[in-house]
């Protein structure tokens, strides 16, 4: 397993270099297997993705009706609010991908909204229930083939946010969180048993208020206090940033890899 963090100038570079990625990781998969299945996250970088992939010349290189998205997390708000995470990406990118390129909208899995069930208990429960139907190899929920994250400025990742129990569950796919730090209160949000199946985690984050949680989540802190240092995939897990988020990240942290120009992989315990 390996833990990377790739350092861009700046922002926008950093997008537009994992969007091209992103499309081209979708297009090797593909010729490996039959269903990829992707995590989206929102937050400025994740939905800037979205908004970058949307203009790649090489969409029509992926078969979309073999892709399946899914959220880390969103608001427990109604469907056309704009904070919905699943409502940006729907705008930045999906909605485009149904109309123009074939992705099936039943392969378009967002958390429930508020209004369609009557509670935020039982939509966090539809939302487990669907999940399992495409769980394999014993788990009640898809391995993520990429996972993208964001990081917050306090070091939480989806809503699992620092010091609450939330972080601790390992039973439950799905959870509700009623009381999050940033509005909206009511979130609901993968568990880190999820987050830590998918075969690749690739955390996107840029600006200098990221840089503490980016130095604390690599050097190793307690996923209690900082739970982007819990996350990690099963075979990858790169944190794509800009040198604003990269400014604390001690430098014993990290060692030039001369396999790749601009990537610095962190020292092997």
């Amino acid at each position: 397993m390996s833990r990377r963090v790739i350092i861009h100038a700046d922002a926008a570079a950093m997008v537009d270099a994992v969007s091209e990625r992103f499309v081209t990781k979708l297009i090797e998969l593909q010729a490996e297997q039959p269903v990829v299945h992707v995590c989206l996250t929102g937050g400025s970088s994740g939905i800037n993705l979205l908004r970058v992939t949307a203009d790649s010349p090489r969409l029509a290189e992926v078969s979309w009706s073999r892709v399946h998205f899914w959220w880390g997390d969103d608001r427990y708000v109604p469907a056309d609010h704009t904070d919905r995470n699943a409502l940006q990406a729907e705008q930045a990118l999906v909605a485009g991908l149904v109309e123009f390129f074939g992705l099936p909208e039943e392969n378009v899995h967002p958390l429930p909204p508020q209004g369609v069930f009557t509670n935020i208990e039982d939509a966090a429960g539809a939302a487990a229930t669907e999940l399992a139907e495409f769980g394999i190899e014993g788990r009640e929920f898809p391995v993520f083939d990429i996972c993208f994250l964001g990081v917050g400025p306090d070091g939480h990742v989806a809503s699992l946010f620092p010091g609450h129990a939330t972080v601790r569950e390992s039973e439950r796919s799905v959870i509700t969180e009623l009381d999050s730090p940033k509005p909206p209160p009511e979130r609901i949000s993968l568990t880190m048993p999820v987050l830590n199946a998918s075969t690749r985690v690739w955390f996107v984050l840029a600006g200098a208020d990221k840089s503490s949680a980016l130095g604390l989540a690599l050097a190793g802190a307690n996923p209690l206090e900082v739970p982007a240092a819990g996350v990690e995939g099963t075979r990858t897990t790169i944190f794509f940033v800009d040198q604003a988020a990269a400014t604390d990240v001690p430098h014993a942290l990290i060692a030039p890899d001369d396999e790749w120009t601009g990537v610095y992989t962190l020292p092997q315990d």
